[in-house]
């Protein structure tokens, strides 16, 4: 047991018997949902650490069973257990359970308890024992192997976002996983490439990364010499960022996209040359670039204002690049391409707003934002146990401030002026290395009180990564800081924030 988990347990305790000795009997929790339910069940069940499970699951599907309907990949459920030409999760689960296949695909509890023995048997084929099974953090190999990628930096990428999300917490669908320590083993993962830091830069787009789809799922081509580019096609993936960035890399899909947004943070991946013709919108392909943004065209929750600016970034861009007039008739849906059966983006997605973004009609920058570093002057302290260093070039600004984990309290703090209160998205930004703290607090000052989300250093730096949208007060005060109490190892960083009001 962590020394983490101590403290939480003994002021769990004290609260507790607080409450008894105020009112002179037992508090009462919250009933438990069917899904949440679901999840213990099936956690006990397969011996698989049930916030690990919840996160997985969570990446995936946001929780939501889509009632049985697939991902563009063959994904079925919240667990998203795929049937494929290359992949059977699905089958897999149906012989470990002894559930039919077709039970799995629409029943959420046996689609849990599918997933959660899909995840077990892939443990114990990587040597999981008993001890280790306890520890989220020795199960990262394993979530790598469920996201069923084709190439290793996707696989980290896809791990990678599981355990973000057990840093960050989730509340989702009546189901809660409180923000938490993890030191995630990278293993072999941790020499390959980080696709959120240091992936090849996009050909086309100052402002995405690359990952190559297959050759099997486009055809070379020499826009817009061979054809005009004239219309930028909106698509939803129908899955999750890593699973699609995954999905155009394997030869048999036969489908694609030029890019791929991300719905947290908006973050862009090029997958297909703008030149080259893209599978993604049946007879416009010849004439389009497509956009494909992550999420589920009937669940809102994907639906991020990150997401929109980024996408409406990337799409003035390329109407900029090859003179396409920014309009409805340029710009569309994949439901409005001729003969298409698709419906996405759907009624969730809100053009409107979309539209301003891309034009600036509308406010295509947020309403309100502050970067803070920690050179800016009277806007950050911290203590002379924080070093400053340069030795990271993935550094905001000139240098980032450095210190050891201890168990005591001595936090570097980011100052800022917050005009209104409301809520605010706030972004980090650290240099990412091996060395580096692998579950750093990060203490946001909300109106509700102080609030920790943990990040792992060691992975997706080099930019901004969002770690949620809070309640902020009024004022001039130390909004973000950067604490060294943690079981994490590694060097706590502490380099910038933005505080952003959309």
């Amino acid at each position: 047991m962590t020394f983490a988990r101590v403290r939480l347990a003994a002021i769990t305790t004290l609260l507790l018997t607080a409450l008894l000795i105020l009112t002179g009997r037992p508090a009462i929790a919250a009933p438990e949902t069917p899904l949440a339910a679901a999840f213990d069940r099936a956690a006990a069940t397969h011996e698989v650490p049930r916030d690990l499970l919840i996160a997985l699951a969570y990446s995936e599907t946001h929780l939501d069973g889509h009632a049985g309907a697939p991902s563009a990949s063959g994904g079925y459920g919240v667990m998203h257990l795929v049937s494929n030409p290359t992949t059977h999760t699905l089958e897999k689960a149906a012989e470990l359970t002894g559930v039919p296949a077709a039970k799995l695909r629409t029943d959420t509890e046996a689609n849990v308890l599918g997933g959660a023995a899909v995840l077990r048997s892939y443990a114990d084929e990587l040597g999981l024992d008993a001890a280790a099974r306890k520890d989220a953090g020795r199960w990262y190999a394993v979530v790598a192997k469920y996201g069923n990628a084709g190439a290793p930096e996707v696989a980290r990428l896809y791990a990678d976002t599981v355990y973000q999300l057990l840093g960050t917490g989730i509340k989702a669908a009546g189901v809660t996983v409180a923000p938490q320590e993890v030191h995630a083993d990278l293993g072999a993962y941790a020499r390959t490439a980080d696709l959120n830091a240091v992936a090849a830069v996009s050909p086309d787009y100052p402002n995405g990364s690359w990952v190559a789809a297959s050759t099997s799922n486009y055809v070379v081509s020499n826009r817009p010499t061979s054809n005009a580019i004239d219309r930028v096609v909106i698509h939803m993936t129908q899955g999750s960022y890593a699973g699609t960035i995954s999905w155009f890399q394997n030869p048999s899909a036969k489908v694609s996209s030029h890019y791929v947004v991300r719905s947290s943070d908006g973050a862009v991946t090029q997958m297909v040359r703008n030149k080259d013709v893209a599978w993604h919108a049946s007879n416009y392909n010849t004439r389009s670039i497509g956009i494909e943004h992550e999420g589920f065209v009937s669940d809102a929750s994907w639906f991020t204002d990150a997401m929109y600016r980024s996408s409406a970034a990337l799409t003035r861009y390329i109407c900029d690049k090859y003179g396409i007039p920014k309009d409805r008739t340029h710009i569309i849906g994949h439901s409005q391409v001729p003969g298409a059966t698709h419906t996405d983006p759907g009624t969730y997605w809100d053009w409107t707003r979309y539209m301003q973004y891309v034009t600036g009609s509308g406010g295509g920058t947020p309403s309100w934002s502050v970067t803070v570093d920690n050179a800016t002057a009277g806007k950050f302290t911290a203590s002379a146990n924080w070093g400053t260093s340069t030795y990271s070039s993935q550094r905001n600004g000139a240098d980032y401030r450095f210190a050891d984990p201890v168990t005591v309290s001595d936090s570097a703090w980011f100052r800022a002026t917050i005009p209104t209160a409301g809520s605010y998205r706030v972004d980090v930004w650290y240099p990412a290395d091996p060395g580096y703290n692998s579950s750093a607090p990060y203490i946001v000052t909300t109106s509700a009180g102080n609030q920790t989300v943990y990040v792992d250093q060691r992975s997706g730096g080099g930019g901004w990564r969002s770690i949620g949208t809070f309640s902020l007060n009024a004022g001039d005060y130390n909004v973000v800081g950067v604490s060294r109490w943690t079981s994490g190892v590694g060097y706590v960083i502490a380099d910038a924030v933005r505080i952003t009001r959309p």
